[in-house]
């Protein structure tokens, strides 16, 4: 923790007289600094955009000035005009007017990539997969993913029309909606994974997440659940206290959760537990991965330091700084670090050191040397300064180049369209598995497709040939060099052999997520997803678990 120091002035008493010495660091030096940097600031501001040879926008200029002030702080200090608030908002509540329909860019053509149960763009007939042409009679062709997005957003009960294209149908089709409040669930899913073990999708840390986790728990625990897993992966966390609350659902009342500290004595507060839990004594499960930060790391951390559940999976971002939101004039607003938080063992996960930049303004990490051991309940050892190490780590398969391409230029989307289209029906998501004749048939397919890549293979050889030609030694292995590029290139014709597996995952859980929507997408990979497996395994196995938990 960075300690403040205030400067105070010395005194020394002196045998012919008493002389005092101050120092010139005090309060109102800095006062004195701040004003005269302001006026600084100020009048190279007006004189910039006065003297500049070209036009200078004062918004953009100030803008800039403001964001790279604020980034010399840490990542998570931010500015937010008036434009912004109602994104801002969004984050915060998870609630906006519009028609619960996502959207997204794929080869350069809007289209439909996820639709919310039960709101108005489900109910009145859009399809994941169409092309978004016009909203509301204008042309979106050219315009951004967020101005797309604002045009559907708005008021609530205000009709949106739509005009969009769809997989066979030769004209384009125009459909209305009713923008209505759209609350985007914090909780996706929850569900049975085995006979007795339940899984609770948490994805953010809004409004009511606590309390959306408890209801999941209980209604879980109703269909037969003797063991829950809690999936915090790629969670970036959200509100502190929900954070607090969600832990609560498990750990008992007037519990200790997570303890703020900052320069300023108000912000120095202990956040404990303040309901009824749902259960203290189901065996559970929390999955993290390197995307899992913050508010998530708050829940992992703590019921790790109760050794109230077993960790799985990655270790995590290592976020440990507390922000707060301040109105500012024309109603903007200041997002602003004021605190670092400690979980109950005392340990802050902080793994980015932001007060202690290396001279070209970059961040390095805590060295190994300067974290510190703690110990949970049960005298396990914990470490601070790098995030949540999991009690169970699991190696995540590197996606390969050609699953990676065929991913990102949407041609997985295009072909799950295509199935969709040709499907009326398809078993429950969790039963879903494309056959090898339907792989084959995708093969076939992909052959009128342009999905190109480079693996990292031919990277290093492109690099060799350009440093054999500098080093004058190309002509001597220009001929196994060629042999080489050969043999890569019938490689590659392999790929979708080699990768079958990897590549029919990503390809069910596209499909799926057509007929079943985000449930469909999340069940369709049960089988292959090694953390909850490792989840299932050790929650199956009481003397493994109870080992885990109680080892020193």
């Amino acid at each position: 923790m960075r300690t403040s120091l205030r400067k105070m002035g010395w005194v020394f008493a002196l045998a012919a007289a008493p002389v005092i010495f101050f120092s010139f660091n005090g309060p109102d030096d800095r006062y004195f600094d701040i004003a005269r940097n302001l006026d600084i600031f100020a009048t190279l501001y007006k004189e910039v955009n006065a003297l500049y040879v070209d036009e200078v926008n004062p918004n953009t200029l100030m803008r800039s000035g403001i964001d790279a002030m604020l980034a010399s702080l840490d990542p998570y200090t931010n500015y937010i005009p008036e434009d912004d608030i109602e994104d801002f908002r969004t984050q915060s509540s998870g609630e906006y007017g519009g028609i619960g329909a996502v959207t997204g860019r794929i080869n350069g053509k809007v289209k439909v990539i996820m639709l919310m149960d039960g709101y108005s763009a489900q109910k009145n007939g859009l399809k994941i997969g169409d092309e978004v042409i016009a909203i509301n009679g204008v042309s979106i062709e050219n315009l951004s993913r967020d101005e797309t997005n604002e045009l559907m957003k708005g008021q609530s009960n205000k009709d949106v029309e739509m005009t969009v294209r769809r997989y066979n149908t030769p004209t384009p089709i125009k459909l209305t909606f009713k923008r209505e409040k759209v609350k985007i669930e914090n909780v996706p899913y929850f569900g049975m994974v085995t006979a007795d073990i339940g899984m609770v999708k948490l994805t953010e840390f809004t409004d009511q997440a606590g309390r959306s986790v408890k209801n999941a728990v209980q209604a879980l625990k109703e269909k037969g659940a003797k063991k829950i897993i809690l999936d915090l992966r790629g969670n970036p966390g959200g509100l502190l206290l929900e954070a607090v609350n969600t832990t609560n659902v498990f750990i008992p009342k007037g519990m200790d959760v997570v303890s703020t500290k900052g320069k300023i004595e108000d912000n120095n507060q202990t956040y404990k537990t303040l309901d009824n839990p749902v259960d203290t004594e189901i065996p559970l499960a929390v999955l993290i991965n390197s995307g899992s930060a913050s508010a998530s790391e708050i829940v992992a951390g703590t019921l790790q330091d109760y050794d109230r559940a077993v960790i799985v999976g990655e270790k995590s971002f290592g976020k440990g700084l507390v922000q707060v939101s301040r109105p500012l004039s024309y109603n903007s607003q200041l997002k602003v670090t004021t605190a670092k938080y400690y979980t109950p063992s005392g340990r802050c996960i902080q793994a980015l050191d932001y007060s202690h930049r290396r001279p070209d303004g970059s961040v390095g990490k805590i060295p190994d040397s300067l974290k510190t051991e703690f110990t949970t309940k049960n005298g396990r050892k914990v470490f601070d300064g790098g995030g949540i190490d999991p009690d169970i780590s699991v190696e995540g398969e590197d996606i390969s180049a050609i699953a990676y391409v065929l991913q990102t230029k949407g041609i997985l989307f295009d072909y799950a369209t295509r199935y969709y289209y040709d499907n009326p029906e398809i078993p429950a998501a969790d039963q879903f598995s494309l056959s090898d004749k339907e792989y084959e048939a995708f093969k076939s397919w992909l052959k009128t497709q342009d999905y190109s890549y480079r693996t990292q293979v031919e990277k290093n050889l492109e690099d060799m040939i350009e440093n054999a030609s500098d080093e004058k030694y190309y002509d001597l292995i220009k001929d196994q060099l060629n042999e080489l590029e050969e043999v890569i290139e019938q490689s590659k014709e392999k790929d979708l052999d080699l990768y079958k597996s990897q590549i029919k995952t990503l390809l069910e859980e596209e499909i799926a997520g057509r007929y079943y929507l985000e449930r469909g997408s999340i069940e369709s990979t049960f089988d292959a997803d090694p953390d909850l497996q490792a989840a299932v395994r050790v929650l199956s196995n009481t003397e493994e678990l109870g080992t885990i938990l109680n080892k020193k």
